[in-house]
């Protein structure tokens, strides 16, 4: 009963900050209306929602149910849980803490108090019984808000170019800073299992494994031309070196095989397109390693940008910045040439972390000026369209990587129409291209696709 009981409290605990991860900024609005206390200060504060107290109540009928309990005891357990929550907040704001402030004891004792009004009468508990269990319960919540507020929404470092979002941060912590084994694989144990186990048995199986790991290592360069006829007169002819979905570190000799063919295009502007790293978890070391074997490679008149993708680590742009690589995250950067000029937009990765704002990528571009769009994937193509790029470049969907033909890619990996899955297409106003990717993802294999080094020009028209 003892366990029942503190799962249960703990659960409508959980409940308000789950339905912040869930729902984000939906029906987020304050229980107090933002109204202020006679004493001038507000009555609850901005983290108490309707949203929140309803998710608190319904998990207590909810997992009450589930434990055992009576349907109405699980819900006046979740009321009164989240009365006591409410008087903290209420205490709190008197002795002017802010919203969010974790006060040990004052944040955990009424929620953790109040509900026995209904439990202890009900199951007979004594007066040492309830306390164990209150004391048990408010250390348990005390160092899960010490996660959520310090770990899951503090400020990771002081540059950090993120919105502080608990989903984005837990998705941080797993994919890039627990890296040690076994932990990386726990906590990432169905990439792990379905790619390494699984997908290679099957393929194994099959007599294809190596097959498909040769046709890994058989990257063609690809050229293709846009037209404008608002490109600004001094980029007429102006060749872009798009790399993307590079995993150097996935399959041995890949790298050295890119470095062949980069090291005899010399273009204008080389633009990396994310995903520097095999796996979506672990260290990156490698990754870095292999990609600054490349750099001396590639020649680039205007130097090297870059955007982050589903597989990257924030930590890595600080240091590639060093190796003199511009990196685009949420911000635009601009390219001059005898007195022209155009615009690159760059948005964070939206496919994993989903972290991209175009709002803020766009905000310093002049209306009208000649613009490029650069995101991972080819996912936001009707948010892009609505800033109004002329042209859209990403990668992510590998060309499928595995493709059956007559019916192509068996999976693209995104949201977007098939159609935008590879090569180039437009939608509205709007050109765009989706590289097939230089590496592979999840498994090291490819069939009936290629890699792709991608030389893409830009031609003003008449």
């Amino acid at each position: 009963m003892f366990i029942k009981l503190l799962l249960l409290l703990w659960s409508i605990n959980f409940a308000p900050p789950l339905s912040s991860h869930v729902l984000d900024d939906k029906w987020s609005r304050p229980l107090d209306g933002f109204c202020n206390f006679p004493d001038g200060r507000p009555l609850f504060g901005s983290h108490k929602t309707v949203r929140g107290v309803l998710a608190g109540i319904s998990a207590g009928m909810l997992i009450g149910l589930l434990l055992g309990f009576p349907w109405w005891l699980g819900l006046s357990t979740g009321v009164l849980s989240m009365a006591g929550d409410l008087y903290s907040s209420f205490l709190k704001r008197r002795l002017s803490f802010i919203s969010g402030d974790v006060v040990p004891g004052l944040d955990q004792l009424p929620e953790g108090i109040f509900p026995f009004l209904a439990l202890a009468p009900y199951f007979s508990l004594s007066f040492m019984y309830v306390f164990l269990c209150v004391l048990t319960f408010g250390i348990g919540a005390y160092f899960g808000s010490v996660f959520l507020n310090q770990v899951l929404l503090g400020m990771p470092y002081k540059s950090y170019p993120r919105r502080v979002r608990a989903r984005t941060r837990l998705r941080e912590l797993v994919s890039c800073q627990i890296t040690a084994s076994p932990f990386k694989y726990l906590l990432n144990f169905e990439d792990a299992f379905y790619y390494h186990i699984f997908m290679k048995t099957v393929f194994r199986i099959m007599g294809v494994f190596e097959l498909g790991r040769r046709n890994a290592l058989n990257i063609e360069k690809r050229e293709t031309t846009f037209y404008f006829s608002d490109l600004p007169p001094a980029f007429d002819n102006y060749k872009i070196l798009l790399l993307t979905d590079l995993h150097l570190d996935g399959v041995e000799g890949l790298t050295e095989k890119l470095i062949d063919i980069v090291r005899q295009v010399p273009v204008d502007l080389c633009i990396l397109g994310g995903d520097y790293r095999m796996e979506i978890y672990g260290p990156f070391d490698e990754a870095l390693f292999h990609l600054r074997k490349l750099l001396p490679a590639i020649q680039a008149r205007d130097g090297t940008i870059a955007i982050l993708g589903n597989h990257d680590c924030l930590e890595i742009v600080d240091s590639l910045q060093k190796d003199g690589i511009t990196f685009l995250v949420n911000n635009s950067t601009r390219l001059a040439r005898d007195g022209d000029h155009m615009w690159l937009a760059g948005v964070d990765d939206p496919h994993y972390y989903r972290s991209h704002n175009l709002e803020q990528a766009f905000e310093g571009i002049p209306r009208g000026a000649f613009s490029i769009f650069l995101a991972h994937s080819n996912e936001v193509y009707r948010e892009a369209l609505s800033y109004g790029p002329k042209l859209y470049l990403c990668g992510h969907c590998h060309s499928g990587q595995i493709q059956l033909p007559p019916f192509g890619p068996v999976f693209t990996h995104s949201s977007a129409p098939r159609y935008m899955s590879s090569g180039v297409w437009r939608f509205g106003s709007m050109h765009g291209y989706t590289s097939g990717g230089v590496g592979v993802s999840g498994v090291p294999v490819r069939y009936n696709s290629k890699g792709e080094v991608t030389v893409i020009t830009l031609r003003r028209s008449q």
